[in-house]
């Protein structure tokens, strides 16, 4: 018997053949990269790694990006293996680390290599769920560190959600990490139908005529006729309420809008028509957190109800169990009593303002089917099993942060993938709400592309390098990141460029013979003089053609210099011009005498208010000039000239024309400085003597010769492009080695025969900076190293670390300035800054992206709850603009501060003053609702 016959002999349903081919090769001992839909039943696969590790005695590592997927995946394991056999290690949790299986976040993992643990010793299997994070642009290096830096006995299980390029990501995990099977099923286990829902009706996105087996192969449905019909429809309805709204005069403010350009659908009505469809239970994405509270608040208003009595006992049942570890004061701050009315109405929302205790709350009632309708984030999408027979998206447009951009096909297949209920659903429903921005064949162009593709964020940081130069020398750190995916991707494109730049290079060669040939058969040398011969630089037919390539050269550098230099002018006399003075305005509308009423006010783009002949008033700006403009005289003006009105304009137009002040007539433009450029003139005078000159236009040689540009114009391009590829994350780690080594965190010690021609020692310094896992790490690191620290209380030291975790949402940043708290803080802090500052100079130097600047606008609450105080006081310091910091936030913000203490206390050794600080700080903060979410 097999140990997948044991295996499958326990579960209550057969495998896939995509998961029965991964198992099987993993049981053969080969690593394997499965790539499947969501919901498809990945994590079989990793599941039965477990298995293979716990009946073979040795160890398995299940990783995953969040900590939600861990705990999530701990009771899992938990549930078939029993607590003994199963551990939990996240950046805040502990539980029986030694256990033979172990979930962990993918960087604790990282952490665990890079400190060479004797925790990895007998590993024999780790699970990566979700590999595709190594594509965020954040986290994303972990993932590929660990695939890296494993030993070659471990075997890889990677899951990863579809994606376009499977197998160019499976080649290179073959290709670092030895014998690995690639298993690619794009077949969801319950089909997703697509929808729109315009109005009140729930139309199938494509033509119901068009879905079935007589469509060829290959090719996408077509949108359905009836719902573009009906859109249509909305929009002319629209236009003719509109149009008739004017003509009874109606004002901006007389009334709701009934144009169908406002909200389609209220949430009580969407929800009520899921029910009324039988498409409950259901997930709204709506993204931002403002808006899921409010979509629930309108819910909550309108009285609708989802449940029955003995559904709301069990709801309440199920509150209290996950209440208990928090006090009644925070609960009141929490506002728990609303939040459990929503559920105890089948509604909620989720997303990372809530409290997690709250989040996964909510989780288990709607897996229990007690939560019917969840208004969330796309954070609910990364791979939390929250299944949902529908899925509602109310916009395809969300704000990542830095704008507001359109989903792009890889995230509206996350996220419409949570639905349909394996096992439950006939088939899952995904519904994009209509609205006049909505066109149906783009949603059809989203939905019909299934997948999207794998693009590596790897990048060397300051952590990674004296990771890697401790544990494998300058030369070995350089060779890991040759191996890294981001570099295997720019070579594969680099492959296609090389082999064009190949082809370009010989059809050169090519036509250089042709050339040759047509040159010698109309009397003339076909190639440049060879040698170095100054005297005649253009011989020959190639020449002649350089020649003209570099009068064209020069008569475009000139008319260039002549253009900026006659801009530069123009903007310094309109800048210059001042009330009352009367200039032409050559060209417009509006061409005529002008008098300026009032002076520009900025001098980099000046544009100054001026009244014209015709009495136009408004402002003319350097593209209104073709030269400078001229002061052509002076116009006495009224102090409150009357520029308003029309018989005002009028009368200065009229005073103007009396002045006598007349336009310059037949005004040359200013001689081209090409006229008097004497090398333009020199190479002319050599063009004309050229013997080649006398040779038509039209002649097949010109032919020639343009083609031959062309492809050189084409190598040029080709070999940067290779050149810019090839040589990124290099240029990356050598310009970081520079910043540490002038820092003192590296040491060139030796000479040697190394291509290198030396050897990198990493310093003590270096050491503590490799066990520092933050994003401000070397600002981290020298501030240690100054001792800036040393004297600080605990709440004054959780202040001044969350000035180096905390990031201000948008625009609201704190800086020090306006920091209350004692003097010893301020101070700690104001040395952190300068330091910080004194770091950003060294990288711009070493031309390295600067560490962010520290921002204090955590740093009040953390104190203040690490002193002791109540929660609702730490929240409403921690409030941004006035408005208060969510608990999760909250809760998030502490976790982080909490693990950045501990990196500290860990560094520094805990019989340190700073670490004895820190290790008390850590206890401060872990109270009250911190300490029920930190375990």
């Amino acid at each position: 018997m097999t140990q997948l016959d044991s295996f499958t002999s326990r579960l209550a349903f057969r495998l896939d053949d995509f998961q029965l081919r991964a198992c099987e090769a993993l049981e053969g001992g080969h690593g394997v990269l499965v790539c499947a839909p969501t919901g498809a039943g990945k994590t079989i696969v990793g599941e039965f790694a477990v298995h293979l590790a716990l009946a073979g005695g040795t160890k398995c590592f299940y990783t995953t990006p969040i900590k939600a997927l861990s705990n999530q995946k701990y009771n899992d394991l938990v549930a078939v293996h029993g607590a003994e056999s199963v551990g939990l290690l996240t950046g805040d949790s502990s539980i029986n680390p030694d256990a033979p299986v172990v979930v962990m976040t993918t960087e604790v993992v990282r952490n665990m290599i890079y400190a060479e643990s004797r925790a990895l010793d007998g590993l024999s299997h780790v699970v990566m769920d979700e590999v595709h994070f190594l594509a965020d642009r954040f986290r994303g290096a972990v993932w590929e560190e660990v695939i890296l830096h494993l030993e070659p006995s471990v075997r890889v299980v990677s899951l990863s959600a579809t994606v376009s390029n499977a197998e160019e990501f499976g080649d290179w995990i073959q290709t670092v990490r030895g014998d690995t099977s690639v298993i690619v099923d794009e077949h969801r286990p319950v089909p997703l139908s697509q929808h729109m829902l315009v109005g009140q009706r729930l139309f199938d996105l494509f033509d119901p005529a068009d879905t079935g087996p007589a469509r060829k192969a290959g090719t996408r449905p077509r949108v359905n006729p009836e719902l573009k019909r009906q859109i249509r429809h909305r929009i002319l309805m629209a236009d003719d309420e509109r149009e008739s709204s004017r003509g009874r005069g109606r004002g901006r403010g007389s009334g709701p809008r009934r144009d169908g350009r406002g909200p389609a659908l209220s949430r009580p009505n969407l929800v009520t028509r899921l029910d009324r469809e039988g498409l409950l239970p259901a997930i709204g994405f709506i993204f931002s957190r403002v808006g899921c509270d409010a979509a629930l608040a309108q819910c909550l208003r309108s009285g609708i109800s989802l449940l029955t009595p003995a559904e709301i006992g069990e709801v309440d049942a199920i509150v209290d169990r996950h209440l208990t570890e928090l006090s009644p004061t925070d609960l009141d701050v929490l506002g728990v009593h609303e939040w459990r009315e929503g559920l105890r109405r089948g509604l909620a929302s989720h997303h990372a303002g809530m409290l997690p205790t709250f989040r996964h709350t909510v989780e288990e009632l709607f897996v229990r089917g007690l939560v019917r309708m969840v208004f969330a984030t796309e954070t609910l999408a990364l791979g939390i099993n929250m299944p949902a027979r529908s899925v509602v998206l109310e916009r395809l447009v969300k704000y990542n942060g830095e704008a507001h951009v359109d989903l792009t096909p890889g995230e509206f297949t996350q996220l419409t993938g949570r639905a349909g209920r394996r096992g439950i659903d006939v088939e899952g429903h995904a519904v994009v709400v209509w609205t006049p921005e909505v066109v149906p064949e783009e949603v059809a162009g989203l939905a019909g592309a299934r997948t999207f593709p794998l693009r590596s964020s790897f990048s060397p940081e300051y952590n990674m390098a004296v990771n890697l130069l401790g544990r494998l020398g300058l030369d070995g750190a350089r060779e890991l990141l040759h191996r890294s995916f981001a570099q295997f991707q720019a070579d594969r494109s680099v492959v296609g460029q090389a082999r064009k730049l190949d082809e370009a290079q010989r059809a050169l060669r090519k036509l250089d013979g042709e050339l040759a040939r047509t040159a010698q058969a109309r009397g003339l040398e076909p190639a440049e003089a060879e040698a170095d011969s100054e005297d005649e630089p253009y011989a020959g037919f190639l020449g002649y053609v350089t020649l003209r390539e570099d009068i064209r050269s020069r008569e475009r550098d000139l008319k260039f210099r002549r253009r900026t230099d006659t801009h530069d002018a123009i903007t310094a006399d309109l800048a210059a011009l001042k009330r009352g003075h009367v200039i032409g305005v050559p060209v417009g509308r509006h061409r005529g005498l002008a008098v300026i009423i009032e002076p520009a006010t900025q001098a980099q783009d000046p544009k100054p208010l001026v009244l014209t002949e015709d009495a136009w008033c408004g402002r003319v700006g350097t593209r209104d000039f073709v030269n400078p403009p001229e002061v052509l005289g002076n116009m006495r003006l009224p102090k409150n000239a009357d520029r308003r009105t029309g018989r005002g304009r009028r009368d200065l137009a009229s005073a103007l024309r009396s002045t006598g002040i007349e336009m310059p007539r037949g005004r040359q433009k200013k001689r081209a400085d090409a006229a008097d450029d004497t090398e333009l003139a020199r190479l002319r005078r050599t063009l004309r003597a050229h013997p080649a000159h006398q040779l038509p236009n039209g002649d097949e040689l010109f032919r020639l010769a343009e083609r031959r540009n062309r492809l050189l114009r084409d190598i040029v391009n080709a070999e940067r492009s290779i050149g810019d590829r090839t040589s990124t994350l290099g240029v990356t780690f050598d310009h970081i080695v520079g910043v540490l080594s002038e820092l003192g965190y590296l040491e060139r010690v030796a000479e040697s025969t190394e291509s290198t021609g030396h050897t990198m020692l990493v310093t003590d310094s270096g050491k503590l900076l490799g066990r520092i896992y933050s994003e401000s790490d070397l600002v981290v690191t020298e501030c240690i190293r100054a001792g800036v620290w040393d004297d600080l209380s605990a709440p004054d030291l959780a202040a001044v670390v969350a000035a180096l975790v905390y990031e201000s949402r948008r625009d609201s940043y704190s800086g020090v300035d306006a920091l209350p708290g004692s003097s010893s803080m301020r101070a700690a802090m104001a040395a952190t800054v300068g330091i910080w500052s004194r770091v950003t100079a060294v990288e711009q130097r070493h031309r390295v992206s600067p560490t962010r600047e520290p921002d204090t606008g955590f740093s009040v609450a953390v104190a203040t709850w690490a002193s002791g105080r109540s929660l609702g006081e730490a929240l409403l310091l921690a409030g941004e603009r006035g408005q208060l910091l969510s608990p999760g936030d909250f809760v998030r913000w502490n976790r982080q501060v909490v693990d950045l203490l501990e990196q500290i206390r860990l560094g520094v050794g805990s019989d340190t003053r700073l670490g004895g600080t820190a290790r008390a700080a850590v206890k401060a903060i872990r109270r009250g609702v911190v300490a029920a979410e930190l375990g």
